[in-house]
């Protein structure tokens, strides 16, 4: 179709800047988990908006850091530059009137890529009064040749039209790359399995070990339902007791709560079935993070 644009935008950022809620209203749906504790987003998760004129497929990655000590981080590190490395275009996500050494380091990035990058200033909701914006985008935008620089609040909805229109003006002219009912390239396992996460993130935001993944071992249909079990690894023994909560109340408040968003967004009935164990080490072993598929 002549005229027609598409492409991949990868957004990019320091952890805890929102691009995972960026994410999600961009493509008016709930792909990424989103949570208060950086570094909650460890895979690349695809978000594709087809419009009559475009595709864009988002692709929102971890948070670029530069203390990473373990192999989970060298992963997710891994994973957030080859996004970069691969994308027609990339949103540096800011949090408005926030700079620092980690928002530094990912702007290095993207001129080592060479890649054009629209500026988005996240968060502009808490900024009072909001004249205060404009000495911080004009110093935003002294610091690189970014193609466009957007003010927006993802969790608003603010302003994400004219973001979409400045991603569409920067796209190469293309077929669509993907279906035109296609919204992301993620399957229901890995939905399942992150919608667990994020509730054990949020049941244990200040507890919570950051050594926590989740493992689908069974996925199954039985008498019209969808039968799940899942195990929480933790990699000390001294974790196990925390995520399960006295007389096991904390484990069970976590799979209601992921139980009944599941429900709500597979519009189906789930019964999951959670244990906890021990893995020690895991998030510094090789074959774990394959078997999680986080050494990619």
């Amino acid at each position: 179709m002549k005229g027609f644009r598409s492409g991949f935008a990868a957004l990019v950022g320091r952890p805890n800047v929102g691009k995972s809620t960026l994410l999600n209203a961009l493509v008016g749906e709930k792909l990424s988990i989103v949570t208060p504790r950086p570094q909650t987003t460890r895979h690349r998760v695809l978000g594709v908006l087809t419009t009559e004129d475009a595709q864009i497929a988002f692709v929102d990655t971890p948070g670029l850091h530069g203390k990473a000590t373990r192999a989970l981080n060298r992963a997710m590190n891994r994973t957030a530059a080859t996004a970069l490395a691969d994308a027609d275009l990339c949103l540096f996500v800011v949090e408005a009137l926030k700079w620092n050494s980690g928002d530094e380091l990912v702007l290095q990035r993207i001129r080592d890529n060479a890649r054009p990058a629209v500026a988005v200033v996240n968060q502009i909701d808490r900024v009072r009064p909001r004249e205060q914006l404009l000495p911080y985008l004009g110093a935003l935008a002294a610091r690189h040749d970014f193609a466009d620089l957007v003010p927006v609040s993802a969790l608003k909805h603010d302003n994400l039209t004219a973001l979409r229109e400045a991603i569409v003006r920067l796209l190469p002219e293309s077929h669509a790359l993907f279906p035109k009912e296609q919204r992301t390239d993620r399957g229901i396992e890995f939905r399942i399995a992150e919608t667990i996460r994020e509730k054990l993130t949020l049941a244990l935001n200040q507890e919570l070990p950051y050594g926590v993944a989740v493992e689908l071992e069974r996925a199954v249909e039985e008498d019209g339902q969808l039968v799940v079990d899942a195990a929480i690894w933790v990699d000390r023994s001294g974790q196990k007791p925390i995520v399960i909560g006295a007389k096991g109340e904390r484990l069970k408040g976590i799979g209601r709560a992921a139980r009944l968003e599941l429900n709500r967004t597979l519009g189906r009935r789930v019964h999951l079935s959670l244990w906890v164990k021990v893995r020690e080490g895991w998030a510094d072993n090789a074959r774990a993070l394959h078997q999680l598929g986080l050494d990619t």
